[in-house]
């Protein structure tokens, strides 16, 4: 997935503005930890090494958001096994395992599951390996900061954590 996000193979939505904005656009993202490597369209945190507060922030709401994408897949691999390790099918096979899981778990989740089901039997993973997908591009630091600025500003701030 790396290299096709990196030679524009994904089919991914053009750049857009951010909700509230009128400012530059900006493109979709993929999120990911320490492990990747910055790019346009994959956003990872700042170093950890003398912070200020815009980027101490930027890493705290990219956290957020990747524990809550960790969670749902733990949730959803957590009921269907297959996704606990590598699948061994061609790849077109592959596709229509997916989607068939992703349309049975959202018929169970709709019509079956009870709030709080999934809730009770996901635990977080301990850790993983990182995959390293190459060196930081200039790209990938100017919309990284786009999204720090804006994440600062009176538009992307949320009121517990400005």
């Amino acid at each position: 997935m790396g290299r096709w996000l990196q030679s524009e193979q994904l089919d991914v939505p053009q750049p857009a503005s951010l909700p509230g904005s009128t400012g530059p656009l900006a493109p979709h993202v993929v999120e990911g930890d320490e492990g990747f490597a910055l790019s346009s369209h994959l956003m990872r945190p700042f170093p950890r090494r003398g912070l200020d507060g815009k980027r101490r922030n930027f890493n705290y709401r990219l956290s957020r958001a990747r524990r809550f994408v960790e969670c749902a897949f733990g949730i959803f691999s957590n009921k269907w096994r297959v996704f606990q390790s590598a699948i061994q099918l061609a790849p077109q096979n592959v596709n229509v395992v997916i989607k068939a899981c992703v349309v049975l778990h959202n018929y169970i989740r709709n019509y079956e599951a009870t709030p709080d089901e999934d809730a009770q039997v996901y635990s977080p993973p301990s850790g993983g390996e990182a995959l390293l997908l190459g060196r930081t591009g200039y790209a990938g630091l100017r919309v990284r900061e786009l999204f720090a600025d804006y994440l600062i500003s009176p538009i992307g701030s949320i009121p517990f954590h400005q």
